[in-house]
């Protein structure tokens, strides 16, 4: 059974693989046919990359829509050159996979795509050189990652983010996420719905797994590349609905402070979607509401994704 995270307090949805297909081994198999041994390399030491896709389901055009297919396929290529990984089909023939994965699952409804590109030789020994990669691609129905309507609450966690000379969060490293994953769970076991990590020098960088935003006087504040952040699909996405508004937008170191006093703050990204968050360590955020940027980009993000907007209809991939 498979099982996808739920909003803080209700209860996850467990679906069967039976009918789910997977790409595994350079063919299209049934996902209960995709294994590997407990002695490939990448189960024993993190040492693999992978990508989250959604895909959204529009009932009313009978469509499913994958998003950033393309852009999410390039990113794994340049993450892949960081851990020595070979990825040997272009992005955009793994686009045409997807697709015919999903259409093979016969997706409709809200789907997530997870592509992993992994060292798959059968050995021990903690190394990067003279081993073999392969790339499996599976897909599951998927629901809300954490609350994108009413806002969520959300703490400083003690846990500091990877620095990039460390493990490199600019690539999405299936071993870095044990890092995201000690903050979330410090966050939920202390009341939080979500975790805010700073960087080792003590600046915002971004959530457990979503970039983060601000908003202070109608700018749009997030912290740049180089504050150990993924470099988000999602991210850039609002950066450009954001432009597109008229809403400035700066990329620059932020303070833990400016949270606190921070008229608006929101998290994103492929998951996550948009998230607004309304209290940051027992302190409301924007009287404890979304506020008015963050309701119209979200209304805009999902309106877009879900293919009734044809502003951003390049952001799409038809599946059906």
């Amino acid at each position: 059974m498979l099982k996808q995270e739920s909003p803080t307090g209700a209860q996850p949805r467990p679906r069967s693989t039976e009918g789910l297909w997977a790409y595994f081994h350079g063919e299209l198999v049934p996902l209960h046919d995709a294994r590997i041994s407990v002695t490939t390399h990448a189960f024993n030491y993190g040492t693999a990359v992978f990508e989250g896709i959604r895909a959204y389901w529009n009932p009313e055009q009978e469509q499913l829509y994958g998003l950033d297919l393309l852009a999410h396929y390039r990113r794994i290529h340049k993450s892949a050159p960081i851990l020595q990984l070979e990825i040997r089909v272009s992005p955009e023939e793994l686009v045409d996979i997807t697709c015919e994965m999903l259409r093979r699952s016969e997706m409709r409804e809200d789907a997530y795509v997870r592509p992993i590109l992994y060292k798959s030789t059968e050995a021990v020994g903690v190394r990067l050189h003279n081993l073999e990669s392969d790339l499996v691609i599976f897909t599951l129905p998927f629901g809300k990652y954490i609350d994108t309507e009413t806002g969520i609450r959300a703490m400083v966690s003690s846990w500091r983010r990877n620095d990039d000379n460390a493990i490199p969060a600019r690539a999405k490293i299936t071993g870095g996420y044990v890092n995201g994953a000690l903050a979330k769970s410090e966050a939920q076991a202390n009341g939080y719905d979500e975790a805010i990590m700073l960087t080792q020098d003590g600046h915002v960088s971004e959530g457990s797994a979503e970039n983060l935003f601000i908003v202070r006087d109608g700018v749009l504040i997030t912290p740049s590349g180089t504050d150990n952040i993924l470099e988000g699909i999602t991210r850039r996405h609002i950066m450009e609905v954001a432009g597109d508004l008229g809403i400035g937008v700066v990329e620059r170191v932020v303070d833990r402070t400016e949270l606190y006093q921070a008229d608006e703050v929101f998290l994103c990204g492929t998951g996550a979607q948009l998230a607004p968050v309304v209290e940051i360590d027992h302190r409301q955020i924007g009287g404890g509401a979304p506020g008015p940027i963050t309701r119209r980009l979200h209304t805009i993000y999902f309106d877009a994704v879900r293919g009734r907007s044809d502003t951003y209809r390049g952001w799409l991939t038809p599946v059906y």
